[in-house]
């Protein structure tokens, strides 16, 4: 078994208060001291005093706009059975799995794997993923999830890292290729999620557009990446089934 690699905007309207003292004029005293006590100095608002019956837009007061960012893909490859069955192959521990691409993929420990995803662009901004996942061992195959996630780039790219979360589950299994015993099928099941605060650079994009341009980037990088971990996880199988026990890494890091 082998290891796979695998943002319209609501503006909040500020309003900025004189004095307490200047609000008197054509008040109460204890309507000017209502204004008051809603009025934050440090963030020069008022905010509502019963948010739940205002009407400021869909971002909650204080909380900046999220973007939500999905995609899922499932790959099939058909292979043919060798002298070790591939069933053998997919039931090796993690301990015992290639890297398939030493370029791309380390190993932390038996479970635990460091993988460098592909740069790609996002707007004008070049991105380059580093993805902390662990691996849980499966009667046919395995389950693969995130643990975490770091973006590497320019120092605007890297100053987003505290402001996303990121999901991924990647299942891979096999079985027999219609009813062939000599022919199984190799399968793996992709899902990634990314919720992003909007940087202030982007607010003035609809939220639309940031999240159909990120859903697009997600499903292109999955287009690319799950075809070549399936026909790397192949080529290893066929190295296995033919006795090398070497467990060498077959990939150069190539797109």
């Amino acid at each position: 078994m082998a290891m796979n690699l695998s943002l319209p905007i609501n503006k909040t309207t500020k309003l900025l208060l004189p004095p307490c003292s200047l609000l008197h004029g054509g008040r109460s005293r204890r309507n000017a001291m209502r204004v008051c006590a809603s009025f934050d100095p440090l963030r020069s608002r008022i905010f509502p005093r019963d948010a739940s019956s205002s009407s400021i837009g869909k971002q909650p007061v204080g909380i900046e706009p999220r973007a939500r960012f999905s995609a899922s893909r499932t790959q099939t490859v058909k292979v043919r059975q060798l002298r070790r069955p591939l069933a053998d192959y997919m039931s090796l521990p993690a301990s015992q799995y290639s890297v398939l691409d030493a370029e791309r993929i380390e190993r932390v420990d038996d479970n635990t794997f460091r993988c460098y995803v592909y740069r790609f662009k996002f707007f004008a901004f070049e991105v380059c993923p580093v993805l902390l996942v662990r691996v849980e061992e499966e009667p046919k195959g395995c389950c693969i999830r995130l643990l975490s996630c770091k973006l590497e780039g320019s120092p605007f790219v890297v100053a987003q890292n505290e402001k996303f979360s990121a999901s991924m589950v990647n299942k891979i299994s096999c079985s027999t290729s219609n009813g062939n015993s000599s022919v199984e099928q190799l399968k793996s099941e992709t899902t990634i999620e990314v919720v992003i605060e909007i940087p202030f650079a982007f607010r003035a994009i609809p939220e639309e557009l940031i999240e159909s341009t990120g859903n697009r980037v997600l499903e292109q990088l999955l287009g690319i990446m799950l075809p070549r971990f399936m026909a790397q996880l192949e080529k290893d199988y066929k190295a296995w089934a033919s006795g090398d026990a070497s467990r060498q890494p077959l990939g150069t890091g190539e797109m």
